[in-house]
């Protein structure tokens, strides 16, 4: 018979939003089991933001180059050692995994358990040769690469984000099916270290995004030497001499795409397999855990968190439903999910960020809407750097108050930060444009952004009027 363990909370995956619960429960002194049948980290740590940022950064510097002739600066072509490259992405992985490791958790009081986990009855779970029996349970297992049914595909090889960080040659030719986020990073991040790269989408690139910022993305993409196919369907693959052939289809015509090897970047599915959810009354469907606003599934004893209840699919998301969980299943709060100041961020050159409505939402919802708009040509510092690519978007009512902000350009990731601070505290465009912004940075284009909701009215008639009138008085 297994052994079996009594516990507060049973957490059942390692990964971003696994790790936070357990530590957080731990602390706070529930007795706690974390049970892991992979890598701890989970898929970020091992295949996702931590290793794919790192050889972003490492295609940026190799692309550094390029961008110093602007500035009357040359260097020789940069050498690629694509050995050292990921050299440096698995370094990185190490120098992180420690904060992640079984002996970190094991020393916070978390009852460790390497194994598959199974359901086996409604507050029981089984891995390996134990039996948990919790008071409560999480569910916290995180998303696969989607495989999608392209005829041909089982009989060649190809690459997901958990197998490409694994190569220790460079691609001769990547062909990359799927123009979202990973497929885009991940392509110019090969593109700017010597590779050449077909991006093949079914629709337009980074579907999910502002169309008016995505272009700029693409051209970027474009003038890198990237091949975009997009509005493109694949149809089917097969091997070749030198590596495989995509075929695709568009309006109706056929072509053929040849490459030395092949990214799967298609999206993601829930990681169900094997956890036997019917066993503890858990629903499910093909997106994920069905959840309430507070997390609970269909057993109001057992939370699902992170990719694994479906929706936003961020390592960010994660760590904040974690903290959803534990005011719930720990405090016994009604804490819920709320979804109006969600950030995401596409880490290409230029960045996307974005956080809350876009602007085809907003123009869906009741009320008007003001569209503030301030291109990075107007930033003297981006000036300066010659990187003038860039614009940042303010979707907000007509009193003011802030629905959404998008930016592209460097460092979009962290300039969107106060718009996300404004909209998760209901703040109006008035608080950012009378923000004191230091001279000269990036930064100041979101204060130049808000302060241009009131310029009609500042410089308009009735403000002449008063200022003709003052004048007369003395």
């Amino acid at each position: 018979m297994p052994e079996t363990i009594e516990a507060d909370i049973c957490v059942v995956g390692a990964g971003s939003a696994g790790l936070s619960v357990a530590a957080g429960a731990s602390q706070l002194g529930a007795r706690t089991v974390l049970i892991e049948k992979g890598k701890m980290g989970g898929d970020c740590l091992n295949y996702g933001c931590v290793p794919s940022k790192a050889l972003i950064a490492a295609g940026k510097a190799a692309h550094g180059h390029r961008l110093a002739d602007r500035l009357g600066v040359r260097f020789p072509a940069p050498e690629v050692d694509f050995r050292r490259v990921q050299g440096h992405v698995k370094g990185v992985i190490a120098a992180i995994e420690p904060m992640d490791s079984v002996e970190r958790f094991e020393g916070l009081g978390v009852t460790v358990i390497q194994a598959a986990a199974r359901f086996t009855g409604r507050r029981e779970v089984e891995a390996g040769d134990r039996r948990v029996k919790a008071r409560r349970i999480v569910v916290a297992t995180g998303s696969k690469p989607l495989v999608p049914p392209i005829p041909g595909l089982d009989k060649v090889s190809f690459l997901t984000n958990e197998t490409i960080f694994d190569r220790t040659e460079l691609p001769e030719h990547l062909i990359v099916i799927g123009g979202g986020p990973i497929g885009c990073e991940l392509g110019q991040a090969f593109r700017n270290l010597g590779a050449r790269v077909s991006v093949i989408e079914m629709f337009d690139i980074m579907p999910k995004d502002d169309p008016e910022l995505v272009e700029i993305v693409r051209c970027q993409l474009r003038a890198g030497g990237i091949e975009l196919h997009e509005r493109t369907k694949v149809v089917g693959v097969a091997e070749a001499k030198k590596g495989v052939v995509v075929t695709v289809e568009r309006d109706g015509a056929t072509r053929q795409v040849e490459g030395s090897t092949l990214l799967l970047a298609a999206g993601r599915r829930p990681s169900l397999d094997g956890l036997n959810l019917e066993a503890a009354g858990i629903d499910y469907d093909n997106t994920g855990i069905r959840t309430d606003a507070r997390l609970r599934t269909s057993n109001r004893k057992v939370y699902a968190a992170g990719d694994v209840a479906g929706g936003y699919q961020f390592t960010h998301m994660a760590g904040y439903h974690a903290g959803i969980v534990i005011r719930n299943a720990l405090f016994r709060l009604p804490a819920k999910v709320k979804h109006d100041a969600v950030p995401w961020v596409t880490y290409t050159e230029p960045e996307l960020a974005n956080v809350g409505l876009t602007e085809a939402q907003a123009r869906e919802a009741p009320g008007g809407i003001r569209i503030l708009r301030t291109p990075f040509a107007e930033s003297d510092r981006a000036q300066t750097e010659r990187m003038t690519d860039g614009l940042i978007k303010v979707i907000a009512r007509p009193n003011g108050r802030i629905l959404g902000a998008a930016i592209v350009g460097p460092q979009a990731g962290d300039l969107i930060q106060p718009w996300i601070l404004a909209i998760s505290q209901k703040l109006k465009v008035g608080a950012m444009a009378q923000m004191i912004a230091p001279y000269p940075t990036r930064g100041e284009l979101g204060k130049r952004a808000a302060g241009s909701f009131y310029i009609p009215k500042l410089f308009g008639e009735g403000s002449k009027r008063i200022v003709r009138l003052l004048s007369r008085l003395g």
